[in-house]
């Protein structure tokens, strides 16, 4: 393993694990507010429980997130000084205003979790809601310095020296709206279904179901929500793509050819050697219209961008299929799910039911790391889009790739962990009466 892939490889890691963690930490604390909001208005002891156990959840995820987050923060400055030489200047000011919200995230759960019976109790909840709060805006921050990674601003660049920097201009690039939208709702989604999938594996199990069904019931009102919000923001999301990356888009879709009526490809196996998708189902016209609102507009293909800067097309629209895809199911599943809530209440008692949101647990993540391929591998070869390639930004320093396993073994150890935990934490609800 060369040092270019140990390096990008490592960061992909890190990355693919941080995003896990780093979502339900964010998300989760919202769950929490809504429990503790629902036992202090109905004295219902079964919320107080629920509160209690998924407190113990965001503490977990809290310090995982840390870790693996710090982690991120040194391999920048080691494996890509290059990049953060000239790029830190610029972008940095989201990443400085992310440490602050995590400084007051950390303030307001450690008062969360050791205020019970000690402050008034509405503060107490309003230190939940800050913690969710807080976390929310630390995700948005770091996704804003990414899409400026997709749409550079804020600088000038001649010469090759970057100058005249404006961090407010360049934390508010143009993209950083529909990436920091998409990702929040895939965020939601993703961790309403995760946890929704859990308690619902154990009301089939008949394990504490009041408990269960309870909590089921707040998560997966959050998953649902989110799931029918999602191909909206996803229609937002690709729009801008199409404006300011057409080979990121023309990647997606294993778009070619350059035309106007461009098709919408579902599935299909694209073939690089002689430009055509195999397997596929075409819907013609559509690719132009959600591009541009014209069926008849034209799409940029990758016949009209040079071949040294082509993202890897297999990688990135098999990387779509399967996020819009299983976008897609769980948006079926929160049609069903609101459709027993309004008509068919005799389902939410059917076994199949529940069996729906248990194997659905993972669905959502395997979207978001499906997704965060997409944007990622979507740009390259740019680390900077436009400007910098990935491959002059990185340390040509020995030893990376046995770095790269060091890292592999840490996070698979720190996800072990994890997993332990909150496989007592079940346990432990499971075994007491509440």
């Amino acid at each position: 393993m060369d040092d270019f892939i140990a390096a990008r490889s490592q960061m992909a890691l890190s990355l693919g694990f941080h995003i896990i963690f780093a979502c339900i930490g964010m998300v989760m604390p919202f769950f929490m507010a809504v429990a503790h909001y629902l036992w202090l208005r109905s004295g219902e002891e079964v919320y107080r429980s629920i509160t209690k156990a998924w407190s113990r959840g965001v503490a977990i995820f809290f310090a995982t997130g840390a870790v693996s987050g710090t982690a991120l923060s040194f391999e920048l400055g080691l494996l890509w000084p290059r990049f953060m030489e000239h790029a830190g200047p610029i972008f940095g000011m989201p990443f400085s205003l992310e440490g602050t919200a995590f400084f007051v995230e950390a303030i307001a759960l450690g008062f969360f979790l050791y205020g019970w019976d000690r402050f008034n109790r509405w503060f107490h909840w309003f230190c939940g809601v800050v913690v969710g709060v807080s976390g929310l805006a630390s995700g948005i921050l770091v996704v804003a310095a990414n899409a400026w990674m997709n749409s550079p601003t804020g600088f000038d660049y001649a010469d090759g020296k970057y100058l005249n920097a404006d961090p407010i201009k360049a934390m508010f690039n143009d993209a950083w709206f529909s990436q920091s939208l998409h990702m929040m709702i895939a965020a939601f989604s993703a961790t309403g279904f995760a946890v929704a999938g859990i308690h619902g594996w154990m009301v089939l199990k008949k394990r504490q179901v009041l408990f269960h069904r309870k909590a089921f019931q707040i998560a997966s009102i959050f998953g649902a929500v989110a799931a029918l919000l999602q191909p909206i923001s996803g229609d937002i999301s690709a729009k801008d793509v199409g404006e300011r990356q057409p080979a990121k888009l023309a990647a997606m879709e294993a778009h070619f050819h350059t035309g106007p009526r461009a098709g919408l490809l579902i599935g299909g196996i694209p073939d690089t050697a002689t430009q055509q998708v195999n397997y596929g189902v075409e819907l013609p016209g559509v690719l132009s219209f959600m591009t541009h609102g014209d069926f008849n507009a034209e799409v940029t293909g990758l016949d009209r961008i040079p071949k040294d800067e082509q993202p890897p097309v297999m990688v990135v629209h098999f990387a779509f299929q399967i996020m819009v895809g299983i976008g897609m199911g769980m948006l079926a599943i929160a049609i069903i799910y609101f459709l027993a809530l309004w008509k068919k209440r005799g389902w939410l008692e059917k076994i199949w039911f529940w069996r729906m949101f248990a194997l659905a647990t993972p669905l959502g993540f395997m979207a978001l790391e499906a997704g965060w391929t997409v944007t990622e591998v979507g740009r390259q070869p740019w680390i900077i889009y436009g400007i910098m390639r990935t491959a002059d930004a990185v340390t040509p320093m020995p030893g990376i790739a046995f770095s790269f396993y060091i890292f592999t073994a840490v996070y698979l150890s720190l996800s072990a962990v994890v997993i332990f935990l909150l496989y007592r934490q079940i346990r432990m609800v499971n075994q007491h009466s509440l």
